[in-house]
């Protein structure tokens, strides 16, 4: 008889719901996993309000996830029952164009774990190609190695933004990823960093987790504010909110040459003064999800101290009270919100 397990399931907006499913059974390539905790992402949100534009409800969140690996299929030698391991949700074809050239977070058949999938790590058990799973140092603890997913996308971010060792950096947003762009781009040997936002707190947290500056977002002369922070136009503006007034914002402190990166996700499209951005040279860079490589780095940035558990985890709820979570990660005080299997 088949062993009921737990899943969490996004039925419609605002309902996140505990339900029972049978427990996977893993394929030939695939490895069972029992989830430890499991992060819940500013895109698990925008998705459980129906506001995420590529996740449709009903889904089953928890791609954030860190677990132990309890059975694997027959075909599997990359990693062994026993291991620690934290999933990297992307799910390639690895046979289109974009996979054979070394982009498969960007495959043209993509299929991504925790984001409308058929499963989540927000569950007791759950299986996923074992080629997606990179094994836990030992001296990383689960909560540390709960933030390595997180921090992969401002690594890519990062890389993809060219060279930014010494050079002027913006932040726009200072919410989790916006704090995790920081971490990478000091690792990377940006020179000036400045962040802003709307709420205090999160300037506040900004300060001291090592910006430069920090100015209210909400600011009438937010542009020109940040440029006398910066004493010059910004090299490369990352945006972590994207909003019309965020791109504008964005465009505004990269002219002249600059390079802006949209890290946050859009809810609906915007539009941008495409003449400055000819005549002034501004490139627009979208940045999506991560590579193997950038798992690399962030476990590096964080076995090396860049990002610490007790600066970013804020909050944990047991699964049986993922609802919480949800609704503590919407509210816009928390950084990094934890499910816990117990």
């Amino acid at each position: 008889m088949t062993e009921p397990i737990r899943r969490v399931v996004v039925t419609s907006p605002g309902v996140i719901e505990v339900t029972t499913a049978d427990k996977p059974v893993p394929g030939p390539d695939e490895a069972l996993v029992q989830m430890t905790v499991s992060g819940v992402c500013g895109s698990d949100t925008h998705a459980a309000h129906g506001r995420h534009p590529f996740v449709p409800l009903p889904y089953r969140p928890g791609h954030e996830v860190v677990g132990v690996v309890t059975e694997v299929g027959g075909d599997v030698t990359a990693v062994t029952a026993g291991q620690r391991v934290t999933v990297e949700p992307t799910l390639p074809c690895w046979h289109c164009k974009m996979c054979t050239t070394g982009r498969s977070n960007l495959c043209e058949n993509l299929q991504f774990f925790g984001c409308g999938y058929s499963q989540g790590g927000m569950a007791d058990f759950f299986t996923i190609p074992a080629n997606r799973l990179h094994v836990i140092p030992d001296d990383l603890d689960d909560e540390h190695a709960a933030l390595i997913e997180p921090l992969s996308t401002p690594v890519h971010a990062v890389r993809l933004a060219g060279d930014v060792a010494g050079k002027t950096v913006v932040i726009i947003g200072a919410g989790t990823i916006g704090l995790l762009v920081l971490a990478a781009a000091r690792h990377a040997g940006a020179g000036r960093i400045v962040m802003t936002d709307m709420l205090p707190s999160k300037r506040d947290r900004a300060a001291r987790l090592g910006a430069d500056a920090v100015i209210d977002g909400g600011r009438a002369d937010v542009v020109e504010a940040v440029r006398a922070e910066l004493g010059e136009s910004a090299d490369v503006v990352f945006d972590c909110v994207a909003i019309q007034p965020t791109v504008d914002q964005a465009i505004a402190l990269a002219l002249k040459a600059g390079t802006v990166v949209i890290v946050g996700v859009p809810a609906a499209p915007v539009t941008v003064p495409l003449p400055q951005i000819q005549d002034q040279q501004v490139r627009i860079q979208g940045s999506a999800t991560y590579l193997p490589q950038d798992y690399a780095t962030s476990i590096e940035i964080i076995r090396a101290g860049g990002v610490s558990a007790a600066d970013m985890i804020t909050s944990r709820f047991p699964l049986d009270r993922v609802a919480e979570a949800f609704a503590a990660s919407s509210g816009g005080e928390e950084v990094k919100v934890l499910v816990t299997r117990e």
